[in-house]
C-alpha cells in the first residue's frame, strides 16, 4: 500500500494520463476521399468562421462551420475548383468571409487603414515634439525663485 499523499497523487495522475493516451486516435476525415479532404481543409482555412469571426472555418466548432465545410466537400464532389468555390462563398457571405480579402476598392481602408493610422501618429508625434522643442522646454526659475531658493541653500549650509 502506498502510504505518502505525494507518491498517491503523482501514480494517480500518471496512470489517467496513460489511460488518455490509450484511448486517443485520431480523428477521423469526414470525406471518404482523402484529397476531397485536404482540398476542403486548404480551401476552409482561406475562410473566416462567420460565427467566431477570428477563427478559421477549418478550425471552428460552430455548427454553422461545419455546414459550410459540408458544402464545401460537396462542390469539390461536383468537380468545382477552388476559385470557383471561394468565389460562391464570397458571393454569398461578401469579403469579410476572406481572410485576405481581395484589394478593390471597398477593402482598400482595410488593407491601408494601419498604415495611415501609423503615418498620423507619427506626424502627430513629430508636430509635439516640434512644438514643445520650441517652447524651449520646461520653463526655468524666475529671478525671485532663484535668490529665494540661494538663500535656502546658504542657510542649510550654516
Amino acid at each position: 500500500m502506498i502510504r505518502t499523499p505525494i507518491l498517491r497523487a503523482a501514480l494517480l495522475s500518471l496512470a489517467l494520463t496513460w489511460s488518455g493516451m490509450a484511448s486517443a486516435r485520431e480523428a477521423a476525415p469526414m470525406a471518404a476521399d482523402i484529397e476531397i479532404e485536404k482540398r476542403m481543409v486548404a480551401i476552409s482555412e482561406e475562410l473566416r468562421c462567420l460565427v467566431c469571426q477570428n477563427e478559421s472555418l477549418a478550425g471552428s466548432h460552430a455548427e454553422l462551420a461545419q455546414d459550410l465545410r459540408r458544402e464545401i466537400r460537396k462542390m469539390i464532389g461536383e468537380g468545382k475548383s477552388d476559385q470557383e468555390i471561394l468565389g460562391f462563398m464570397e458571393a454569398r457571405y461578401g469579403d469579410f468571409v476572406r481572410y485576405r480579402p481581395p484589394v478593390k476598392p471597398t477593402t482598400w481602408l482595410l488593407w491601408g487603414g494601419p498604415f495611415v493610422l501609423l503615418l498620423g501618429g507619427i506626424g502627430g508625434l513629430v508636430v509635439f515634439l516640434r512644438k514643445r522643442g520650441a517652447a524651449g522646454g520646461e520653463p526655468g526659475l524666475s529671478d525671485e525663485e532663484r535668490r529665494r531658493a540661494e538663500a535656502l541653500l546658504e542657510r542649510a549650509d550654516s
